[in-house]
């Protein structure tokens, strides 16, 4: 009976895959309760994210590749996301887009940091980082709803730029690729090869 189930967290990964996709069609067409229907997509969205690591370490199928997986499809839904709301208040964005444009290159930065280091992409999957992830969600409801956001917007953005940092420094610090690390002192455990303690239910 095991085997069905491994593949409940793998069809929760893809499932954000699929919201992406409908979040962008509504967002281009934009039908009746349109707004409602997208922020339902963003909150199922996340609440998948969440229990696809939580089954998947239950299941002892948590894997690197896994977690690779679940890392780029993430972006995905995420970058989905914005261009939505970009597509449905694109002045809000317009007024922003100092701030958005070096969020979004701190953003890319972790990436190129990660693949001119260990030719990988990054998988930290940083306690810190799922915060702001929260911060995202809330920010991105607000503007989806009302194309309007002020501390929420100020908040999730310098959260951005410090979990950013940390993920930087994070991959700075340890000596080979590793995933599912939850902060910057893990990582100074890890480089000094020192066993690390893990949250069974939000991070490896």
């Amino acid at each position: 009976m095991k085997k069905y189930y491994i593949h409940i967290p793998i069809s929760l990964i893809y499932s954000r895959l699929l919201f992406s996709i409908v979040i962008l069609l509504l967002s281009f067409t934009q039908p009746e309760y349109f707004r409602s229907m997208i922020n339902i997509l963003l909150i199922t969205g996340l609440v998948t994210d969440v229990f696809d690591g939580i089954i998947a370490r239950k299941l002892n199928v948590s894997t690197v590749k896994f977690r690779r997986l679940d890392s780029f499809i993430d972006q995905i839904f995420w970058l989905s996301a914005l261009v939505g709301a970009y597509v449905i208040c694109s002045e809000f964005f317009k007024e922003n887009t100092l701030l958005l444009a070096v969020l979004l290159g701190a953003e890319a930065l972790t990436y190129i940091v990660s693949y001119l280091k260990f030719k990988k992409e990054v998988a930290t999957h940083a306690i810190l980082s799922k915060v702001w992830t929260l911060t995202i969600l809330a920010t991105l409801v607000q503007i989806i709803s009302t194309c309007d956001s002020s501390w929420l917007f100020i908040t999730c953005f310098y959260m951005g730029m410090i979990t950013r940092m940390e993920i930087i420094a994070i991959l700075f610090i340890i000596k080979k690729w590793e995933n599912d690390v939850p902060s910057l002192y893990h990582a100074v455990l890890i480089r000094k090869g020192k066993p690390i303690k893990r949250n069974k239910l939000f991070n490896g």
